[in-house]
């Protein structure tokens, strides 16, 4: 992975949001008693790799979005001290909110500009390169894209000339060669259509920003791991069993 040092050290103040309060259905009955973010990934919870990855990035900030079974993530991995990181929560309460509602909700601990993380992606990228196209980009989101053609999971966005020109998780057409990747960028304005307190989708905002031309696109050239699936549990327990290996005296 290679950084640039300046930005490396001003990812710092940048903090990146994980989504971790949805019910993974797909994963049950593993997440009917304990949270897809706690699901053991080679011998350690899944966001311990993930918030690993980003310290080693040069994160130091994450808020962790939390709904069902919340309380188990908060307990296991307290202020993130342990792992050189300043960890923070933010719960939907007594309704989930949904991936948009629960940014929302969460934009008081994250500020004017965040990454924005799946909670159950693994991406393990330079997180610098991306900060640095939102910036000149001046828009309100950036979207990480990975060139999929359909080989890892359905492909739903168009991407073209550096260009989000259309995103849609249902409603596919035969433009979409790319996939959303997991990481995305976005500025606080963005959620402002949106009141505070309801559930909506973060793929709302995003084909909100599409229809004004406020979102842009970064594509990535390495490919995303994720646990949303038995697949995708079993191949990244293995990728990292593997590196654990190769780096074992």
């Amino acid at each position: 992975m290679i950084i640039t040092r300046s930005m490396n050290e001003n990812l710092g103040s940048w903090p990146v949001a994980i989504l971790a309060g949805g019910l993974a259905t797909r994963l049950r009955p593993t997440t009917e008693k304990i949270p897809k973010a706690l699901i053991p990934v080679a011998g350690q919870p899944f966001l311990a790799h993930q918030v690993r990855l980003l310290q080693g990035a040069g994160i130091r900030k994450v808020v962790v979005c939390v709904g069902y079974l919340g309380e188990m993530i908060k307990q296991e991995f307290g202020d993130g001290r342990h792992f050189g990181v300043e960890l923070n929560y933010s719960f939907d309460g007594p309704m989930l909110l949904g991936t948009g509602g629960a940014l929302k909700k969460a934009l008081p601990l994250l500020g004017h500009r965040f990454f924005v993380l799946y909670g159950d992606s693994y991406l393990p990228i330079d997180y610098a390169a991306p900060a640095r196209a939102f910036v000149a980009s001046g828009k309100l989101g950036l979207m990480t894209v990975f060139r999929n053609e359909g080989r890892w999971d359905t492909s739903n966005v168009w991407f073209q000339d550096g260009a989000i020109k259309s995103y849609n998780k249902k409603e596919r057409t035969p433009e979409m060669r790319y996939i959303d990747y997991g990481l995305g960028i976005l500025d606080s304005n963005a959620f402002a259509p949106w009141p505070g307190g309801k559930a909506f989708d973060l793929a709302d905002v995003y084909r909100n920003l599409v229809s004004r031309y406020e979102l842009t696109g970064f594509e990535v050239k390495q490919r995303f791991y994720e646990i949303g699936s038995p697949e995708g549990l079993a191949e990244l327990d293995a990728m990292l069993r593997s590196q654990q290996l190769s780096v074992t005296p």
